[in-house]
């Protein structure tokens, strides 16, 4: 199983059948449940049952081009259910995704997941997707389709999340209720990209639209590109040129119509002029800075938030700990007006090497957008908003997780500070190999020092990484070869277990030989043999420091603006530098130790600050107490 940017890539579960003239067809063997009792009603998080049964046995998949305000054709694919092989004629609800990549999977599978078998024959999405099967099956019309200037649509890509693209999204909206075989009820499903491109159409207000189930989803583009002012460039370049080749040199499945598949390649030669993503994203280093045409203050969902928080369309906010976009999740919970929920499992972007964990994360994943869809979209009240809003994982790694709820988000907390202290800690061979004391420092002078070493990395199959498909999975090595070019503060061994549930915050006290310097901070676990396993990270550019209030409830995290006029060069004496970590919801098991870890790079995952490494010290004294607060459960 393997999902790639955006494309939610299950088990392939399901056996091809004959497609009919100018149809494609597929079929679940054993789903007919005619003539049996309906099960006990069970509807709670992670389990559906009794409120409705499987009504179809297969589904029949036809596409087309839907012509947009300006001439402009999209490629859309409708997959219908059907029984006995007899595509239903009622009226249904739909759900549907608006997609940057193909919009049929089957040709993209062997290239973004070569070590798995030879895939059976996809024709659509719901033939590679469990959850989409679950919902054919219970009766839900499923569409898809190719945003302008990809796969087989036509048009020019005007840049992520472009004006253009969200227009197409709200007419494609009224275009699928207004079907004969539409009840006029509409709900968007999809994961990354196509997690966004939800957030979008509900900007447009548009009537049909009833819920979206956004995953792994963005909230401000700027805080992905340039986290804390550092570019990370190896994402997008890895992301760039993968799109740019499916638009161009890949070819998508044309429309049935498209028998020679002239079409499509009419289309293919429209999308050599498509906005050039490493250019733009080059070009635009800071929040205010534009493009004619790109501006951060425009596009994407923070450029249209008050426009999508009006909308108030409900929304089932899903995400992973390890995910890229973890903190937009819990971002977009503390401001949506909406009705909402939120789900955080402890996976990532896409795939992880544990098949008991991608086995719960399909799981949980069909059931709650099942729940989500019957209540908005087909009135079942199946009791979905009469729970608690937030389920998350608790993660005690390796492997081990359970579930927990609360009413909001942050749950209840209680603050623990742990300052920067002189070693040795006995744990690392690092620079310094300082520790971590509940104490405030009391002396007058310290600091450590050193030169950044430039090839420092957290590797090449990190969460960012696994987001754009350069890692089918996220692994992180032990990080004590990485701990070893870098600054160090390292707990004694835990008494009992610590439970961080939250956003840990980190304050540095800096200078830097060359007035700016990048600060990459990690927050670790190390058992007792050494081994230091990656929890999350945060990074701030020095020169980027400055603090102001953030357009959005920003749940009283430091936030960095990064305007142009707000970036400084660090003086001679210590400044301060205050950053948040990713959320996490981690153990940190007795026998333990917790580490924070202080990188100048990360070489396989942003670009360097200067081809000249600085030397900085991180400072430690009374009047410059470097520390970590972190968000510790209650009993812990």
């Amino acid at each position: 199983m393997r999902r790639h940017a955006a494309i939610f890539l299950p088990a392939l579960l399901l056996t091809a059948c004959a497609p009919e003239p100018g149809a494609e067809s597929g079929s679940a063997p054993g789903t007919d449940d005619a003539g049996v009792e309906a099960a006990e009603r069970v509807s709670e998080f992670g389990r559906y049952e009794g409120y409705t049964e499987p009504r179809y046995d297969g589904w029949v998949t036809t596409s087309r081009y839907v012509e947009m305000r300006d001439g402009v054709r999209l490629a859309v694919e409708v997959t219908r259910p059907a029984l006995g092989g007899v595509t239903e004629s009622e009226p249904l609800p739909v759900v549907w995704t608006h997609s940057r990549y193909h919009r049929n999977p089957g040709q993209i599978i062997p290239l973004i997941a070569p070590d798995l078998d030879p895939p059976p024959d996809i024709r659509s999405q719901v033939d590679a997707n469990e959850d989409l099967q679950r919902l054919v099956l219970h009766g839900y019309v499923v569409a898809a389709a190719g945003v302008r200037g990809s796969g087989a649509s036509f048009g020019r890509y005007e840049g992520l999340f472009s004006e253009a693209e969200t227009a197409d999204a709200i007419e494609l909206i009224e275009w699928l209720a207004a079907q004969p075989w539409a009840d006029g009820n509409v709900g968007m499903y999809g994961g990354s990209y196509l997690g966004i491109t939800q957030y979008m159409a509900a900007s447009g207000k548009p009537p049909a639209l009833k819920a979206i189930f956004p995953d792994v989803a963005a909230l401000d583009m700027y805080e992905l590109m340039y986290p804390g002012g550092v570019y990370r460039d190896d994402l997008i370049q890895h992301w760039g040129s993968l799109t740019r080749e499916f638009d161009t040199a890949i070819p998508a499945p044309p429309v049935d119509e498209d028998v020679e598949g002239v079409l499509l390649r009419q289309a293919m030669q429209e999308h050599e002029d498509n906005w050039d993503v490493l250019e733009q994203y080059g070009a635009v280093r800071y929040r205010d800075h534009a493009t004619p045409e790109h501006a951060w203050e425009r596009h994407g969902p923070s450029g249209v938030l008050e426009d999508i928080l009006e909308a108030r369309v409900p929304a089932y906010h899903w995400n992973g700990w390890y995910d890229i976009f973890v903190t937009d999740a819990v971002l977009w919970f503390a401001n949506y007006r909406g009705p909402q929920k939120l789900g955080i499992g402890a996976w990532s972007h896409s795939g992880m090497p544990d098949p008991d964990l991608m086995a719960e994360r399909i799981h949980v994943y069909g059931v709650e957008q099942h729940r989500w869809f019957d209540y908005w979209l087909k009135g079942i009240d199946n009791g979905v908003l009469d729970e608690a809003p937030i389920h998350y994982a608790v993660m005690n790694d390796p492997g081990e997780w359970r579930w927990v709820s609360a009413e909001a988000w942050p749950p209840e907390t209680t603050g623990r500070r742990l300052y920067f202290a002189p070693g040795a800690s006995g744990s690392v061979a690092s620079i310094n190999d300082g520790g971590l004391s509940s104490d405030a420092p009391a002396s007058a002078a310290a600091f450590d020092e050193y030169e950044v070493d430039l090839t420092t990395t957290t590797g090449a199959t990190s969460r960012w990484d696994n987001a754009v498909g350069a890692a089918p999975e996220m692994i992180y090595p032990d990080l004590a070869d990485t701990d070893a070019k870098s600054l160090t503060y390292t707990t004694p061994p835990l008494e009992s277990d610590l439970t961080v549930t939250g956003h840990p915050v980190v304050t540095l006290w800096v200078t830097s030989s060359s007035r700016d310097a990048d600060f990459f901070v990690l927050l670790e676990e190390v058992d007792p043999t050494g081994f230091s396993r990656y929890v999350t990270e945060g990074v701030l550019r020095a020169s980027h420091r400055a603090l102001e209030q953030a357009p959005w409830d920003n749940l009283g995290l430091p936030f960095h603006r990064s305007y142009e006029r707000d970036v400084a060069p660090l003086p001679d004496a210590p400044a301060e530098l205050r950053l948040d970590l990713h959320p996490t919801s981690t153990v940190f098991n007795a026998g333990h130790r917790l580490r924070v870890t202080v990188m100048g790079a990360d070489r396989d995952n942003a670009e360097e600050v200067s081809e000249d490494p600085p030397t900085v010290r991180v400072y430690r004294s009374a009047a410059h107490p470097s520390s970590v607060e972190l968000p510790v459960a209650q009993g812990s």
